[in-house]
Parts: structure tokens; sequence; C-alpha cells
């Protein structure tokens, strides 16, 4: 019939332009069998006025919900620091998505974050949503992040990262125009990839959800045992994996919720557990888009 697409076409065009799954035999430059990617969000401390929270989202309007606000507080006053330690303790490094106002609220945190050997990457200045802005808008938007992050660290970010994924049409052309080198807000692999933007390889370090305290602790309810269970499930499979192709795997804590005691044993158990196998190792997000973005057999998109 006229006008109508056949599905047989449009999925063999799909297939021309991209490789749809990962190729077999393919390894890490390094020699890693399986990469573990640990992503520490800093966003306390920047959130808007009656951000959400675990209470009830019935506060009247014209008032602060002041309980709420020791939530995010209690972000940088005790969940950041725990999970520094616990870093340490393990002998790994992370990468901390800064949102800029966050970093000027407590700058001397974000300064430890770096001293201590941990990657500063951008996540907006604020937790305004971007891709509704205007290109010279968003252009703005990063841009200031970047300064808040760089002015207080020393720290030039390479890394991106948009409020709860949603970048918009113009944020890649800008990222790459600023001078990034790679983004995490795309899930749609369990390895890095490369990608054309403006003519120039950007690389992609898929994030999770699956693998995420604000979606599996905040959003599903679960215990610190389920998140453990899930995330050990994941790992065990991706490392079964990895001994034919190159693995990458993902995990997100956040300030207020990964920075607790019992998430923090949770993630102490975890990293131990993985750390018995061997091959695994753990990379912060610019090394690996760097590896990616030098190595001729990462999969282009």
């Amino acid at each position: 019939m006229v006008g109508m697409i056949n599905p047989i076409e449009t999925f063999s065009e799909v297939s021309k332009n991209a490789p749809l799954f990962s190729p077999k035999k393919t390894k890490w430059a390094d020699g890693s069998r399986l990469v573990v990617s640990i992503s520490m969000q800093f966003e306390a401390g920047g959130q808007p006025q009656n951000a959400e929270s675990p209470f009830p989202q019935n506060i009247q309007k014209g008032f602060i919900d002041l309980p709420a606000a020791t939530w995010y507080e209690y972000g940088y006053k005790e969940g950041i620091p725990r999970m520094l330690d616990n870093w340490d303790k393990l002998g790994i490094k992370v990468t901390s998505h800064m949102v800029g106002t966050a970093v000027l609220k407590n700058p001397d945190l974000a300064k430890e974050i770096v001293q201590r050997g941990h990657e500063a990457a951008a996540h907006g200045m604020s937790w305004s949503t971007q891709y509704t802005m205007s290109y010279d808008e968003e252009k703005k938007f990063i841009k200031d992040g970047v300064d808040a992050v760089k002015k207080i660290t020393g720290f030039t970010p390479v890394g991106y990262n948009a409020n709860w994924l949603r970048r918009g049409q113009n944020t890649l052309d800008i990222l790459q125009e600023l001078g990034f080198k790679y983004h995490i807000d795309d899930l749609s692999r369990d390895e890095p990839f490369i990608i054309q933007v403006k003519n120039k390889d950007f690389a992609v370090v898929p994030y999770t959800l699956r693998c995420n305290d604000i979606v599996l602790i905040e959003g599903k309810n679960f215990s610190a045992d389920q998140f453990f269970q899930q995330v050990k499930m994941e790992f065990d499979q991706l490392y079964a994996e990895s001994e034919t192709q190159r693995r990458q795997m993902s995990i997100s804590f956040h300030d207020r919720i990964g920075g607790t005691p019992q998430m923090v044993k949770a993630a102490n158990d975890l990293i131990k557990y993985m750390q018995q196998h061997q091959g695994v190792s753990f990379k912060r997000k610019d090394e690996i888009a760097e590896i990616a973005l030098h190595d001729k057999t990462t999969i282009r998109e």
C-alpha cells in the first residue's frame, strides 16, 4: 500500500547502519577480562526546593519540606565521606558525577573526591531539565557546570551525565563542541562503543538502571540484601560472558542512598566478591573511554 512502511526493509536499513549484536572474541586492550565501573553521584545540596524524597509528596504550596531537606543533607554529611573511605579500603577508583551547584555548596568535599584519585564528571549545573532548552541555553548550562567543577577541584570533566539521562537533540553536539570525550546516557549495550558526533569519534560508556540504588532501593523498595543479590547475579552472568567477549558492568550509588551504612556494607561485600575473580578490574569512566577510543576493535555505530 502507498505510504505504508515495510518493517522488513526498515529493519534491514537499521542493520546496515549499526551492528545489532556485540561481536564475539573481543577483549579489553589492557588484558582485563571484565571491567567494572562505579558511579558515585554527587547531587545533594544542588537539589531544587522540595525535591522528591522518601516523604509523602503532599507538602502544601508555599512551605518548605524541612525533613526532606535533611535527607539530602545526609548525602554530603555522611554518604560521600563513608563511600570515599570504602573505596580507599577496597583500593578502587570511581567516577563521581557532580552537579555544579552541589559542588559550589560543598567545595571541600568535591576537592577531596578528586584528591583521593577519583574522576570528576559533569552532571549539569543544576537539576534542571535540559532537553527543553535551546542550543545556547543548554550550552551555557553544561559549561557552567563544567566551570564550577574545574574551579573547585582543578579537574576538567571529559564525561557527561544528564539529569535522569534525559539529554536533548543538541546535547551530543554541544558536548563535542566543549571538548568532552564521552557520555553515559545510554543503556543499549554492556560494553563501550563509539559514535560519530560532528564527524568526530565520541565514546559512549553505558550506564545502568539494573544496578542502580535510586531505582532499586528508592524506586522498588529493595532491601540491601536484595540489592546485593541482584548486582551479584548481574556480575556472575557478565563474568561468564566475558570469557569470549568484551564486557563492562556498571553500578551506580547516589550520595544520600548508596552512602548509608547498610548500602556501603553491601557495596563492600559485592566488590570483595568481584575482586576474587581473575581478570576483573575497576576503572573510572574516563579510563574506559580512552581505551575504547584507541582500540580498533571497539564497536562503531
